[in-house]
């Protein structure tokens, strides 16, 4: 897989943030929380984040519109 100037990992690290931030917030709200739509490498990054933070997630809808909900536990 091609890397460019480090853009892939630069990417993983600001998805991770992103799954770190929606698990943060269903924590505290209790309500799911529905992410914008993503690509496959995308949403596996976000739904390990997710799975880090101690939370579940799921990937909803159909390509290429297919996103990640987070869910309470």
């Amino acid at each position: 897989m091609l890397d460019i100037a480090g853009y892939r990992a630069k990417k993983r690290a600001e998805l991770s943030e992103l799954g770190a931030k929606a698990a943060a917030e269903v924590k505290s709200s209790g309500e799911a929380v529905k992410l914008k739509p993503m690509t496959p490498f995308e949403r596996k990054v976000v739904h390990d984040a997710v799975k880090a933070a101690g939370l579940r997630s799921e990937s909803e809808g159909e390509e290429p519109q297919r996103f990640v909900v987070v869910l309470p536990a």
